[in-house]
């Protein structure tokens, strides 16, 4: 008796038995599968929402009402924060005090929402408006299908022009040209100028841009009697120059504000906050999942038992030709182990496919860390919960194994 014809047993032992075999491998199957899938919704999200940053154009410095973030680095969740960030606002003052930091200042934008109901013959839509200034589709690099962005002559002369976000567009007018053509929005008639090529969310679970509609904020704020600014945006010369420029504006700010009224951040810091945020979720989500492995393994021990007790005549018998007690012990290993390595092979499969069909709907992304860490852990599991059965089966008296009914 050597290790090769050990493996060989082994491996016949768990074909000849298929159906028990793949019903013990269900728990491991299911474990690896939902693990792989999870940690790869986790990952795909988060490639997901970086990109969407990175599309909004790097160096950019952000600043909001209120505190955004806790003294801790993490989502301000105060009561307080959560009201001054509806009820505080910002001046075109404020902004032509920022512009006025150069040269490490590129170019500066702002904008406040609106809502109200956009029109074009028979199709009617609610919508968000943005009230922004002329340059704001080259500091958050909004290119355009179609058409072209309002100009600062339009923009100082509060002319009635629009942009229109893509779905937006598809919405109201289908695949005709939207260009030249009126379209109304409350009680008063644009001229759509252009339209925004499809984008999709702003972060996570921001909102889409693809349903906003861009107007001169001169614009939108004569129209709905309200001039105040609710977020200004700011295109630094150089990635270098993005602390330093934080610094600045807070400095200049701090002449209105109080330090609690407002927030200057840049995009690294939200999105190290929000990947922060999604890894303990996928984590948490990971470790649930990570329960039904070891159902699996107990699955494996129950059915290992069972194996042993059934063949305990044929441990006899090759006890009696010769096997050492730590051949059967690898023996047994082995069985145990490769029902763990094959479910997790095909959890891995499945999960792989899952998120095939998913990337159609959702963002995922199948990791080497998760696929090395799910079929790690499988075979442990297999190998941790195949060693009590190994040992007992190590353990047998040749005679009484042979005298077994």
């Amino acid at each position: 008796m050597n290790i090769s014809n050990t493996i060989s047993i082994a491996l016949k032992a768990i074909f000849i038995n298929k159906v028990r075999s793949l019903l013990t491998m269900l728990g491991v199957i299911i474990g690896v599968s939902s693990v792989v899938l999870l940690i790869s919704i986790g990952k795909g999200l988060e490639n997901f929402i970086t990109q969407q940053f990175e599309d909004l154009g790097t160096n950019n410095v952000y600043i909001s009402p209120g505190q955004i973030f806790g003294e801790d680095g993490s989502f301000a969740s105060s009561q307080r924060g959560a009201i001054q960030s509806m009820s505080l606002s910002f001046t075109i003052q404020d902004v032509r005090a920022i512009e006025r930091l150069r040269p490490q200042i590129r170019a500066v934008t702002f904008y406040s929402p609106f809502t109200d109901t956009a029109r074009f013959q028979d199709n009617n839509k609610d919508v968000t408006i943005l009230g922004t200034s002329d340059n704001y589709n080259q500091v958050l690099i909004t290119q355009l299908e179609k058409g072209r962005w309002f100009d600062e002559g339009e923009s100082k002369g509060a002319e009635k022009v629009a942009v229109l976000g893509y779905d937006i567009y598809q919405d109201l007018f289908g695949e005709s040209d939207a260009i030249g053509k009126k379209v109304r929005i409350g009680s008063i008639s644009y001229e759509v100028v252009g339209v925004a090529e499809k984008k999709g969310t702003g972060g996570f679970s921001g909102p889409s841009f693809d349903e906003f509609i861009y107007l001169p904020f001169s614009t939108a704020s004569r129209i709905y009697n309200d001039n105040k600014i609710m977020n200004i945006v700011v295109k630094i010369q150089n990635e270098d120059e993005v602390e330093s420029s934080i610094a600045l504006i807070e400095k200049t700010m701090l002449d209105n504000y109080e330090e609690d009224e407002f927030s200057v951040f840049d995009q690294r810091e939200l999105l190290n906050v929000i990947t922060d945020i999604l890894g303990m979720v996928t984590i948490a989500l990971g470790g649930i999942a990570a329960i039904s492995l070891l159902v699996g393994g107990i699955g494996i021990m129950n059915i290992m038992l069972v194996s042993v007790t059934e063949r305990t005549k044929e441990i006899g018998l090759r006890k009696a030709l010769g096997a050492t007690p730590n051949l059967i012990l690898l023996q047994f290993l082995i069985e145990a182990a490769s029902l763990s390595i094959l479910g997790g092979l095909i959890g891995l499969g499945i999960a792989y496919g899952g998120s095939l069909a998913l990337q159609s709907f959702f963002p995922a992304k199948v990791t080497w860390d998760a696929v090395v860490l799910a079929f790690s852990v499988s075979t442990v599991v297999g190998l941790i919960f195949g060693a009590a059965p190994a040992r007992r089966a190590s353990r047998l008296s040749p005679i009484e194994a042979l005298r077994y009914e």
